[in-house]
């Protein structure tokens, strides 16, 4: 078992010991290996100033010396000479093997030799410390000979000795220095002698660089930047001075004792310890500087005290803050330390100091003293203390890092001792002692923290725990089986919820020390438990790294109990624990809950065991493929496919080894690539595309399957599969290449012929697959294709062109240019106008790549036609319009005749233009995009500044005709394309920028008054600031009516002529509304909220546009050459003040949101920024603001209103850019004054104090809601809950509604993000002791706050008191339970809450007992549950009594109940523990009988009867529930709801219906649910159907309701159980309960009730039929049918009842069919039946209508559908496939994928043999039914009637289609956001050509001769179809250029008529040449 150790001193470099506390980094102790990403390191040459170079190279060139010298000289020369490093790297090197090869004999100690050693010297000390050119001289000056290693030290300390008394006081030269210091010690052995040679000057050198540190830091407060550089410079200096302490102790110890006290090494170690001191003190610094810091105390320490038991003796007193253990140390070591043992103390500082000794001191080996020992159990008790005070979690982090390194060091402790006797140490470190029990307990409570390096530093704490027990304990070490500790806590953990995260790693620790077996005997279900677990995303990747551990160790166990004979047996045991379970619950489980088991589990299975794949495929091939499994699991099949997907994934098998036609058939993956199943199809197509090789060729089967799979696969709805589809397309892609390329080059290579055949064969084939893939992909790209299908066929020919390429003159043999036509680059172009994103995003990507003579933006005549259709979306009052203007200008920017169209649109619109000319003809493309992106932006500043002037003067006539917003989006986009590094036109975009910023600001101008009045959405005028409301009173006049307020209803109408004024804003006119928008389009149509959307879309662009340009844009500073920047400071700050105003001021919530992005933006760049000022900024608006807010009143321009609006937006967006590293010292200024302000106090009760609390209060909410700000704003949350919990009791509304919102928050916060609907989930809970351990604060603050709140609630006086802060405290205190593995007595236990909150339960407010109830039961632990309710019940009055309190009794029923649930769903629950509450239970039942006149006690006690007495197990012995049971069953039929008399009336006293509730779960507990519990079985006693009946005939519904679904609940439980275990239906319910039933049906008034009669009606006539009866007379099957239809269609208003009674008719309709084929025609409501039906598949029915009628479609195929003797009759038979095929194509996945099971209907004579039995996706299901169809036509003899019915649905419904366009064109030009019913999957155009195709089949068919008698019918269509043709083609004449762009919709729908009316016309065509039309 892996062990984790400290280090060892001696062998500890500082860097391991910080990696240790805080990275993760290979080799780490704590973290363990992690895979790291290799850093490249630049490499840069010597670079040494002239003078200094001339001398060198002087000195390398005086004459004398042999041979071998002058040739190292010559080297050296040639080197200095150089200015490529890496050539520089190559001479050193030779330089090194030079030196190396003198010899002391023949080599010449002269002045030459000098010279090249210094030159040496030189070149490394004036390197960076991680240059490689260092490296190497320092490799070359090690390889020195052994004779001249002094010499060449001399020389490298005389170089240092340089550096050293010439640095100067720049910090820079410090930190070059600091690191040659670190160099010359990082294994460089010359370095060391080195600094050992210049000790005197290093040390005093690294003092005074640390202390101008120090002083420099305190000047630097608000500067992040500069403050974050000092303090890694600070860090580095402190590693240094540790090394150079730690390398040359014994030097130091010798020169301490040889010298005077007051030598100058000793002031300057004193001088040391001050700066360590300084750092480790001062909150400011970072932590990894003050952990160095720590560790360079006991460093020093120990170098200056030796290393005995003396060191321990003064590194505890430091620990506790104790100069009394100093007393050993010298005098000047106490002094330095001085601040140390200050009692004022940070906490933080015995953590740091902790560490140090753990890192500095010497653990390993038996000789450890009594002073080390001590010290050593010291450090925990230090750590555990600082749990509750450790706010911020980075240093909860850094203790659990350093309690996991001090269990290492105590482990290494006892392996090291273990001859010596046990003593202290051992009993202090065995299991079962107090510091063993503290140290569990600080496991316990952070194993679920919200940092994972804290879980994972816990659960490597908690496995050293294990060993350390295991070393202190002669049992546990010979016998770990048998150790009552080990034992005792696996027990513990079992026991545990297992929602709890941290007990999966405690579990897996067991599991690693005492092997799978010891827990498998424990708990032989724990497999299956874990794989159940495995469908929750948080728990699966605990769940399955646990599985991983029993399974690896599972099977070693076996093998080494098996030997090697045995190893079958032991393997089938293997799969018999953990494969079988998997497979059952990949067949049967839903998808959604085997995705984590497919993406952690079984690839971990089939690694650990290969061979069990052929185990899997063997036992699910022996289940039938098509055994689907439950509804939504994924079946046989579906499993088969995943586990062959993991395994091909895996490596384990490959395709050539017989994969599609050895384990698996060829034909079960082509159903599976067409599977109902996205899961299925997905891993079908991965076991096709991934690969363990990249380079393994495709087979000519594999892309075949593809071409399969492709085109009913791009049409999907789910982001998840179209992401996966295109991810595993791209995998077969590059294998497609990568193989393509080794064949390519095999081929060059290949000697042999026939092999050369197959490559290029192959070569050919992969050629041709591209290409089909292609032509497919751009052949869906057409007018009105659905957006999944565009997103999925770009994001695949985007990986082509990334892959492979579009080019058409490239060598590439997969150069697909070619096979790009115009059109279809065109319909790539036209995707650019989708509404999506997303689509045009990849659009225009693909343009890039795709020909450019295929795209054809070279053609003049075409740029120009683009451009102006640019130019006009960029003023389209649609919004998404600007964004596909801003796609085409980005388009445009790399043509070079951009300019030039430019100039001819300027010249048409009368502007005065003049864009920037090319320098260069042949420009370089960069050149050409900046050219073009100040052209375009030039012209669209032009524009807009025009446009800005008339909406000064009218914003009415801007919002209709030119709003802002869209040339200001395109502006924004532009720039985003620019490098704005190497900008060359720096003069002409000064002048741009400078232009852009000030008509934004005219801009915001114009459109602020709207958005900053106090109702922007109503436009409504309350503003009191004069300018405000002045402004807005000037829009308002223009745009509101003279003489009516109906501007906010109607549209208004605005006459753009002139009237009366030559210049003057336009008038409102008195038009008729349809006059204003004819066909001369002189008017325009205006509403509110087109008025809005321009006003605060025009503030959100300004915003992005202000934002864009601080962020990209250079920035002008005195540091900077002046040629560089664009903007200046003074501009940024102008920015930042604009978005000061506009965030503070805004009340329109999109308007400032955007603005806060745009300011987020600014922020970010000024703490970037090189300017102090800039720097500087945030904190001086920062305090500001919070100034204003302090100040602010009801006069205020500050908003109070709409959560504060912007004020909590610009506080984030300043806090949120505070670097997170530093040591925020912003956020906790601004939290410590936000949280004083949000506190009540006395004196506030004014409106004066009152809005700042507000602000407060809303600005905290916003920021504890920042992510971004992560766990840095944690220690905060405890005086954010008291401000919550405390501003409920404020008087003012809005404080308190404010209060509620950030209570909300910070319970979000706390608990995480709500993982379900079930609003008290164990998820969103934590253990007591986390939760106090966490926010020590909260806990005596909510006790008090309880203990008020408790002492208010008194319902003796019978008067209401509501605390205002009860439910908060209830709501928090309901999300604690207690850890079963807490502590006996713990300072933070829940136990003094729970008397307060069960004095709640008395309160007078119903609310409020039950909220007490919920609280009270997380407060109890499991086992202490029977006997709390025991207590409880004992409070009960044993009889009816004056002073009988009813709320008392309800509070305590109420927790009595909630705690006996809780109980009986707790998995861990002990057995039964006796009787006692059934005696405290049986003297009070008089509360459940008439006695008890409070019907709402009464209620809740019968409730508690029906948990005690119900299924579930209760805390009861059996005989005693026996007796109880039919004591309450004597009650039940005692009661109201049995007997007459009492409550029965439907208006009853209050509780009545609550009561009567009660009374029928309980009868139905004891007559449906489980008769037999209660004695009720059947034939026994006629009690269960009388209860039942009496049920059923109750006079309130809700009593009928709740029986009638309890009745179908179990009705549909025990039709599953027949499906899956073949039984034979029982005979329940008898006769008399379904004539009950038939009865209600037909006389049932309430419609829930009536619907409920029906669904069991429905299930119960699925088997046989049923006796109706109407009083005394029977009903036929056909007067029942005619009665349900009439219900029906009467009640289609009622979803629920609509659809049960269209299912029941279709059962019955079905019975009918089944029981007379011949006779049903008669029957005449079967057309009503039919068009009921068909009327229910259509488009624009709810969802549950489409899905019964799904439902009924299915259910009827074999019998209606598809039968030879059309018992329904041709007409109604086609009209239900016709709803058939609506259904397959409707916009709802679960309507489609229901419609789609007809295909398992079908009868086995109209299969086709690959899809046999199995579901297939919609696509694919409506192909197979319209083939069917036309098969069934033939079938019938119906083929003319078959060619007029597809055709006339191909020819389409005009009518409906016209009517529908009205609309859509109504909608889009009133309703700026409506888009009407779109139905984003159906593909209307794919739908056509699928019945042209299938209209080509039935052509084919033998009887259509038949057609020459249809000639009216004939000729009626083709006159339709000429019509439609010529209607459409006027019509697209009739559009505007570019239809496609300018109206995307009308262009689509008639681009679908037009495609309709070709395809009707040649079918047609057709027929008149076969001569049978005429």
């Amino acid at each position: 078992m892996a062990v984790v150790t400290n280090p060892v001193p001696g062998e500890l470099h500082p860097e391991c010991a910080l990696c240790c506390l805080f990275h993760s980094s290979p080799g780490c102790p704590v973290r363990g290996a992690m895979v790291t990403k290799k850093k490249t390191v630049k490499v840069e040459a010597v670079v040494l100033d002239k003078d200094r170079r001339d001398k060198l190279i002087v000195s390398l060139s005086v004459d004398g010396g042999d041979e071998w010298i002058r040739q190292l000289a010559q080297t050296l020369q040639d080197c200095l000479a150089l200015t490529d490093p890496m050539q520089q790297i190559q001479l050193v090197k030779k330089a090194g093997s030079q030196l190396e090869l003198l010899s002391e004999e023949e080599t010449s100690r002269g002045p030459l030799l000098q010279a090249c050693l210094h030159t040496m010297a030189l070149i490394y000390t004036s390197l960076l410390a991680k240059n490689p050119l260092r490296r190497a001289s320092a490799s070359a000056l090690s390889s020195v000979p052994d004779w001249l290693q002094e010499q060449t030290v001399i020389c490298l300390s005389a170089c240092l000795s340089d550096s050293l008394s010439t640095v100067g006081s720049d910090h820079s030269s410090y930190s070059h220095l600091i690191d040659s210091i670190t160099a010359c010690l990082d294994a460089f052995p010359l370095g060391e002698r080195c600094i050992h040679r210049l000790l005197a000057e290093v040390l005093p050198f690294l003092h005074k660089a640390l202390s101008e540190y120090l002083q420099l830091n305190s000047g630097l407060a608000g500067r992040h930047v500069v403050q974050a550089q000092l303090m890694h410079s600070c860090l580095a200096a402190v590693k240094a001075s540790m090394l150079v302490v730690q390398r040359s102790q014994e030097l130091i110890s010798a020169a301490l004792q040889a010298v005077h006290p007051h030598c100058t090494l000793q002031l300057t170690l004193s001088g040391l310890l001050d700066c360590y001191t300084h750092i480790l003190t001062d909150e400011n610094f970072l932590q990894a500087v003050q952990s160095t810091a720590g560790m360079a105390v006991v460093l020093l320490t120990r170098s200056v005290m030796g290393s005995g038991d003396r060191v321990a003796a003064v590194v505890a007193g430091l620990l506790q803050g104790s100069e009394q253990c100093a007393e050993c140390a010298p005098v000047w070591l106490t002094q330095s330390c001085t601040g140390l043992y200050d009692s004022g103390r940070p906490a933080g500082v015995s953590l740091y100091l902790c560490h140090g000794a753990l890192a500095m001191l010497n653990w390993r080996g038996a000789t450890q003293g009594p002073q080390r020992e001590q010290l050593l159990l010291l450090v925990p008790h230090t750590l555990l203390a600082l749990d509750t005070s450790v706010k911020e979690s980075s240093t909860a982090m850094v203790v659990a890092r350093v309690l996991t390194l001090w269990s290492g060091a105590a482990l290494e402790s006892l392996q090291g001792g273990l001859s010596s006797p046990p003593g202290l140490l051992h009993d202090s470190l065995r299991g079962g002692s107090e510091l063993q029990g503290h140290l569990l307990e600080h496991v316990y409570t952070h194993w679920e923290h919200p940092l994972d390096g804290v879980r994972h530093q816990t659960r490597a704490l908690f496995k050293n725990l294990l060993l350390l027990h295991q070393h202190s304990s002669p049992l546990a070490f010979s016998d770990p089986y048998r150790d009552p500790y080990f034992t005792q806590l696996t027990h513990n953990l079992l026991g545990l919820e297992w929602h709890q995260r941290g007990k999966y790693g405690s579990l897996a620790c067991l599991v690693e020390l005492l092997g799978a077996g010891y827990l498998l005997a424990l708990d032989p279900q724990l497999p299956s438990r874990l794989l159940g677990l495995m469908g929750d995303q948080t728990l699966a990747p605990y769940a399955s790294d646990l599985l991983e551990r029993l399974f690896v160790s599972h099977k070693a166990q076996l093998v080494e109990e098996d030997g090697t004979g045995g190893t079958e047996a032991g393997m089938e045991r293997w799969h018999q624990t953990w494969v079988t379970p998997l497979l059952q619950v990949l067949c049967r489980a839903r998808l959604d809950q085997t995705t984590y088991i497919l993406d952690y589990f079984l690839p971990k299975l089939l690694r650990c065991s290969p061979s069990s794949l052929a185990h899997m495929v063997q036992a699910l091939q022996v289940t039938p493929t098509c055994s689907a499994g439950p509804p939504g699991s994924r079946g046989a099949l579906g499993a088969l496919m995943t586990c062959l997907r993991a395994a091909r994934a895996q490596g384990v098998v490959q395709s050539e080894e017989g994969l599609w036609g050895g384990l698996v058939p060829l034909f079960l993956l082509r159903q599976a690539l067409v599977h109902k199943h996205d899961q299925v199809r997905m891993d079908a197509l991965g076991l096709l595309c991934e690969s363990h090789r990249r380079t393994e060729v495709l087979t000519s089967q594999e892309m075949e399957l593809l071409h399969h799979f492709l085109p009913s696969s791009l049409n999907s709805q789910s982001p998840g599969v179209r992401q996966l589809t295109v991810s595993l397309l791209k995998k077969l892609l590059c294998r497609v290449k990568d193989s393509g390329q080794s064949l390519q080059r095999r081929l060059v290579q290949e000697r042999d012929q026939g092999q050369k055949v197959r490559d290029q064969h192959i070569l050919d084939t992969y050629k041709e697959f591209l290409c089909w893939l292609c032509e497919s992909l751009f052949g869906v790209l057409l007018p009105g294709a659905s957006f999944s299908t565009c997103l999925t066929a770009l994001h695949l020919l985007c990986q082509l062109a990334h892959l492979f390429t579009f080019n058409t003159g490239s060598d590439d043999v997969f150069a697909l240019g070619e096979v790009v036509t115009p059109a279809q680059a065109q319909n790539v172009l036209y995707c650019v106008a989708s509404n999506f994103l997303e689509v045009k995003q990849l659009a225009s990507a693909l343009l890039r790549q795709l020909p450019p003579s295929a795209v054809g933006l070279q053609e003049p005549c075409r740029m120009q036609t683009l451009l102006q259709a640019a130019l006009d979306l960029s003023t389209s009052t649609k919004p998404f319009d600007s964004v596909t203007a801003a796609h085409l200008f980005n388009l445009f920017l790399r043509q070079p005749a951009l300019p030039q169209a430019l100039l001819l649109c300027a010249q048409e619109q009368g502007l005065s233009f003049q864009p920037p000319a090319l320098t260069q003809p042949q420009a370089f493309e960069a050149l050409t995009l900046e050219t073009n992106t100040l052209a375009v932006v030039q012209y669209l500043l032009l524009c807009l500044k025009a446009e800005v002037v008339k909406a000064e003067s009218s914003l009415l006539l801007a919002a209709a005709s030119y709003p802002l917003y869209g040339r200001a989006h395109c502006i924004t986009a532009a720039l985003q394309q620019l490098n704005t590094g190497c900008l060359t036109l720096t003069g002409q975009w000064r002048n741009v920028m400078s232009e852009l910023i000030t008509v934004s600001y005219r801009m915001s101008d114009v459109v602020s008054p709207v958005v900053q009045s106090s109702s922007p959405e109503g436009l409504i005028p309350m503003d009191t600031d004069s300018e405000t409301s002045a402004g807005l009173q000037r829009i308002l006049q223009e745009i509101q009516p003279r003489d009516t307020n109906d501007f906010f209803t109607t549209v208004r109408e605005l006459d753009t002529e002139p009237s009366g004024q030559e210049n003057g804003p336009a008038a409102p006119t008195d038009r008729p509304q349809h006059d204003s928008t004819g066909g001369s389009g002189e008017g325009y149509r205006v509403t509110a909220q087109m008025v809005l959307v321009c006003c605060w879309r025009s503030m959100k662009e300004v915003s992005m546009v202000l934002g864009q340009v601080c962020q990209s844009l250079p920035l002008q500073t005195s540091s900077k050459h002046s040629d560089q920047g664009l903007i200046t400071e003074e501009q940024v700050e102008g920015v930042g003040l604009y978005f000061r105003q506009q965030l503070l001021q805004s009340r329109h919530r999109g308007a400032f949101e955007l603005a806060y992005v745009g300011f987020v933006r600014l922020t970010d760049m000024l703490r970037r920024s090189g300017s102090r000022t800039l720097q500087q900024l945030p904190g001086r608006w920062l305090t500001e603001v919070l100034q204003e807010v302090k100040s602010s009143d009801p006069s205020s321009k500050l908003c109070a209103t709409r959560r504060s609006a912007g004020i909590p937006f610009y506080i984030q967006a300043l806090l949120s850019s505070e670097p997170k590293s530093s040591s925020c010292s912003l956020l906790k200024m601004t939290m410590r004054e936000l949280t004083a302000l949000a506190m009540p106090s006395p004196d506030r009760a004014t409106d004066q104090t009152t809005v700042p609390q507000v602000h407060a209060l809303n600005i905290l909410r916003a920021l504890y809601r920042d992510t971004r700000l992560g766990e840095n704003i944690i220690p905060f949350v405890s005086e954010g809950v008291q401000a919550a919990v405390l501003g409920f009791t404020s008087p003012v509304w809005a404080v308190r509604n404010s209060s509620t919102l950030l209570f909300s928050t910070l319970i979000t916060r706390i608990f995480g993000v709500k993982k379900g609907k079930d609003e008290h989930s164990k998820e969103n809970r934590m253990t007591g002791r986390e939760f106090f351990t966490r926010f020590p604060a909260l806990y005596p603050f909510l006790l008090s706050q309880l203990e008020e709140a408790a002492a208010s609630v008194d319902s003796d006086r019978g008067q209401v008191i509501l605390h205002p802060s009860l439910f908060l405290l209830l709501l928090v205190l309901g999300r604690l339970f207690p850890s079963p593995m807490d502590g006996s007595s713990s300072p933070l236990g829940l136990a003094p809450f729970m008397p307060f909150i069960i004095r709640c339960g008395r309160s007078a407010v119903y609310r409020t007992r039950e909220m007490a109830a919920r609280a009270l039961v997380p407060f109890v632990m499991v086992t202490q549950v029977p006997s709390t309710i025991q207590t409880l019940l004992e409070d009960l009055p044993l009889e009816a009594g004056p002073r009988t309190q009813q709320n008392h009794i309800h509070g305590i029923l109420l927790q009595v109940l909630f705690l006996l649930r809780s109980y009986q769903t707790d998995t861990h629950r002990p057995q039964a523990a006796g009787s006692d509450i059934s005696q405290a239970l049986r003297p009070r039942l008089w509360l459940a009988s008439r006695q008890n006149l409070c019907l709402v006690t009464r209620a809740v006690f019968v409730d508690v009867l029906e948990a005690v007495c119900g299924p579930l197990a209760a805390p009861v012995g059996d005989s005693e529930l026996k007796e109880l049971r039919e004591e309450t069953l004597a009650l039940l039929m005692a009661s109201e709801l049995v007997t007459p008399g009492g409550p029965s009336a439907v208006c009853g006293p209050p509780g009545t219906t609550q009561y009567l509730l009660s009374l029928a779960r309980l009868a139905l507990s004891a007559s449906v649910e489980s008769p037999l519990l209660w004695g009720m079985e059947d034939g026994n006693t006629s009690r269960g159907p009388l209860l039942l009946g009496c049920l059923l005939q109750c006079p309130h519904y809700e009593v009928r309701e709740l029986a009638l679904g309890e009745v179908l609940r179990r009705l549909e439980r025990e039709r599953d159980e027949e499906k899956g275990e073949g039984q034979i239906s029982s005979h329940w319910p008898q006769e008399t309960i379904i004539s009950n039933l038939t009865t209600l049906a037909l006389h049932e008034a309430h419609p829930q009730s009536l619907a409920k009669v029906l669904q069991v009606l429905s299930v119960l006539s699925v088997n046989s039929d049923l006796l109706w009866r109407d009083g005394l007379r029977n009903l036929t099957q056909t007067e029942v049918l005619e009665r349900v239809l009439t219900l029906a269609e009467g009640f289609a208003h009622s979803v629920e009842l609509h659809c049960a009674s269209l299912t029941l008719a279709s059962r019955l309709v079905v019975h009918l069919v089944h029981s007379d084929p011949q006779g049903v025609a008669a029957v005449a409501c079967l057309g009503r039946w039919g068009a009921l039906v068909s009327q229910s598949c259509g488009v624009e029915q709810n969802a549950e209508v489409k899905m019964m009628a799904a439902e009924v479609l299915v259910n009827a195929t074999p019998t209606l559908l598809t039968s030879p003797n059309l018992p329904l009759g041709v007409s109604h038979t086609v009209s239900l496939w016709r709803g058939l095929f609506t259904l397959l194509q409707d916009e709802d996945q679960d309507v489609r994928d229901r419609a789609a099971d007809f295909i398992s209907n079908l009868p086995t004579h109209l299969l086709n043999p690959d899809v046999a039995c199995v579901s297939v996706c919609p696509p694919v299901a409506l192909d197979m039914g319209v083939g069917l169809l036309c098969q069934l036509f033939q079938l019938w003899g119906q083929v003319p009637m078959g060619i007029l019915t597809l055709t006339e649905w191909l020819l389409g419904d005009q009518e409906q289609e016209t009517a529908t366009a009205e609309a859509t064109g109504l909608d889009e030009e009133d309703f700026l956001f409506e888009k009407g019913d779109l139905n984003l999957w159906a593909e209307p155009v794919q739908w056509a050509r699928l019945l042209h195709r299938h209209l080509g089949v039935l052509f084919k068919a033998p009887g259509l001769t038949a057609l020459n008698q249809n000639q009216a019918e004939l000729l009626r269509l083709s006159a339709q179809a000429e019509a439609l043709s010529l209607a459409t083609q006027q019509a697209l004449e009739g559009l505007p250029a570019l239809p496609q762009f300018s109206c995307t919709i009308e262009h689509a729908r008639l681009a679908l008529q037009q495609e309709r009316a070709t395809l009707v016309l040649a079918i047609l065509g057709t027929l008149r040449q076969t001569g049978l039309s005429g």
